[in-house]
């Protein structure tokens, strides 16, 4: 029998949350109890989950009490708060902020690529950044079969990766556009930057607030992140992170380089054998992913396949996937999964 455990969701009612929720229904995980918790503004309200009625909790150290496994997804300042209080009263986090991702001591795991990190929690496990989830899962099986030394990933990323705010204010703006009215911005790139600007009928080629180094916040978690989850200190990686007027789905195009030699059909045979991954890639049919068709789909996309023209060892390839799904709630709960079937909870 299936051991049953008892699951909390600090932050349901937001974007991820939500498809928490739903992964955990359409998943069938074997839960004994749940909570729901929020802010002190939010408790009392009520919330739905698989035919029943739940009352919100606030989210206090002592709600985390005869929890199993705590899956935030309620902002950093959250996490850095609550997480170790979980944790310290035995409960296994599943963190979906970037608070504890680059902590040494916390497992930044896509389960495809480093389920065996799992072993090495001590209580909180980091969900990467829904772009870099994608992209390391396509390019693991290539990396294992041909070794990999350079990425340089470009993003069009969809404002749901923003929150519900985003995806309205996108709404919003478009209907302001149709009408002839003044655009109103106050959310991206980055709401706690000094100027926002329209995403309807617009690209922003910036995601999250600048570094020092000329790169974003979000560019940076994608190459440092990418590294960690890989064991792979030494790679080059670079990226560029662009917002995109898409409500939800993230595509990339990104190019690699691996060590030995590999041909298209090369690339095209692993990938096709990978987990988790779906190779959509047929130019005589015009057949390749887009995020208008992968929303609501569980795997990583990949396709347009093709080999660089200067450097037989370089690949470019198209990923896309529903970035609140695998890039979010689905590899949080793929996590609590296979920790489950590796006996760790």
């Amino acid at each position: 029998m299936t051991k049953e455990l008892t699951v909390a969701i600090v932050g349901a009612t937001g974007a991820v949350g939500t498809k928490m929720k739903e992964q955990l229904i359409k998943r069938n995980f074997p839960i004994k109890h749940i909570k729901f918790l929020a802010s002190a503004r939010s408790a009392g309200k009520e919330i739905e989950f698989n035919g029943n009625t739940y009352m919100i909790e606030e989210a206090t150290p002592e709600a985390f009490e005869g929890v199993d496994v705590a899956l935030f997804s309620a902002g950093g300042s959250v996490s850095a708060k609550l997480a170790p209080e979980a944790a310290k009263r035995g409960a296994v986090v599943i963190d979906n902020t970037s608070h504890f991702r680059m902590h040494p001591e916390v497992p930044l795991v896509v389960p495809e690529v480093n389920r065996e990190d799992l072993k090495e929690h001590n209580g909180i496990i980091a969900n990467p950044n829904c772009s870099t989830i994608q992209m390391v899962a396509a390019l693991q099986p290539i990396r294992e079969k041909f070794g990999l030394t350079k990425v340089i990933v470009s993003t069009y990323q969809a404002v749901s990766g923003s929150g519900v705010s985003a995806i309205e204010e996108l709404r919003e703006q478009s209907a302001q556009w149709e009408a002839g009215k003044n655009v109103e911005a106050k959310i991206l790139p980055a709401k706690s930057d000094k100027k926002h600007y329209p995403i309807a009928r617009n690209v922003i080629p910036q995601i999250d607030v600048f570094t020092e180094n000329g790169f974003t916040y979000e560019e940076m978690k994608m190459i440092n992140e990418t590294k960690k989850i890989m064991h792979m200190p030494e790679l080059a990686v670079a990226a560029t992170c662009v917002r995109v007027p898409v409500v939800s789905g993230h595509s990339e195009s990104v190019y690699i380089e691996v060590e030995s030699d590999a041909s298209v059909n090369d690339i095209f045979e692993v990938l096709r054998n990978a987990p988790g991954i779906v190779l959509q890639d047929d130019i005589t049919t015009q057949d390749y992913p887009m995020p208008l068709f992968v929303e609501g789909e569980d795997p990583v996309y990949v396709g347009r396949i093709r080999q660089d023209l200067s450097n037989k060892k370089g690949f470019h390839l198209w990923i896309v996937s529903d970035n609140l799904l695998k890039g979010a709630a689905l590899n949080s709960i793929q996590i609590a999964e296979a920790m489950l079937e590796d006996n760790l909870l």
